[in-house]
């Protein structure tokens, strides 16, 4: 019997009404991410690759088809699906321990176990040092580090990031792939990550699913079956390069056609 998987989606559309306007932002997208996968979404702007990730977050409904995890329709956020944006999202008057036990906190658990969880995440995320600072005292790195952490201690299957690392610089984002990579790894979470760049998608990713717009759709999904940890100055990495950005640039050519 086949493995149930953590996230299905099945033909699912979405359909905003603007005025007297309609705008399809996604069509008939079909999905599904089984528990452990770290799953890419890449594709041009408007080609849905948010607002798949905010339905499956429950902040967004489907107007078509059905988002399920474990066989159960999502209809709102939970903490078992955690998002990270791009703008870190913290509560700026919240310290690092603070922002990492808000959830748990905010669940009704005990102030020990609550102190444990922050103590557990604030170390795997290697902020330490750091646990009694504010947002503002820290760099973007840093952040990005402390809202990963918050999400993970709030007992996140699933974790959603949406362009994390856009904002960033090259050695930091580098950096923070690596560490993510390795939490993934000792964690077994579930990672579904929106990024524009097909090198950080083939570095991450076990499968990329590449959208285009238009509306918004599914247009091919690719395993990647490079060994990890992932050289991207490696002649297997720059073929796997050239072939998917080959395949998403012949799909916007042809919509353009």
């Amino acid at each position: 019997m086949a493995e149930l998987p953590i996230l299905d989606i099945q033909g699912v559309g979405k359909t905003y009404t603007l005025g007297d306007q309609r705008i399809e932002a996604l069509r008939d997208a079909n999905l599904t991410v089984r528990k452990g996968e770290f799953v890419c979404l890449i594709g041009a702007s408007g080609c849905g690759k948010s607002t798949l990730l905010r339905i499956v977050a429950g902040f967004e409904a489907p107007t078509a088809g059905s988002a399920l995890m474990w066989s159960k329709p999502i209809g709102e956020p939970g903490p078992d699906r955690g998002m990270v944006f791009q703008d870190y999202g913290l509560f700026p008057w919240l310290t690092v321990r603070e922002n990492i036990g808000f959830g748990p906190a905010s669940r009704g658990l005990g102030k020990a176990e609550v102190r444990d969880i922050v103590e557990r995440f604030v170390a795997l995320v290697g902020l330490t040092r750091f646990a009694d600072a504010y947002p503002h005292q820290l760099s973007g790195g840093m952040k990005q580090r402390v809202a990963i952490a918050r999400v993970l201690a709030n007992d996140a299957e699933v974790v959603l990031m949406d362009e994390p690392f856009g904002a960033l610089d090259a050695m930091t984002r580098e950096r923070l792939q690596d560490e993510l990579l390795d939490l993934w790894q000792r964690t077994g979470l579930t990672v579904l990550f929106v990024t524009h760049s097909i090198e950080e998608a083939i570095f991450l990713a076990d499968r990329v699913v590449v959208m285009e717009p238009g509306p918004g759709r599914i247009a091919s999904e690719h395993r990647i079956t490079l060994p990890r940890p992932r050289d991207v100055a490696s002649p297997e990495f720059n073929d796997v390069r050239r072939e998917l950005g080959a395949r998403l640039h012949s799909h916007h050519a042809k919509k353009a056609a």
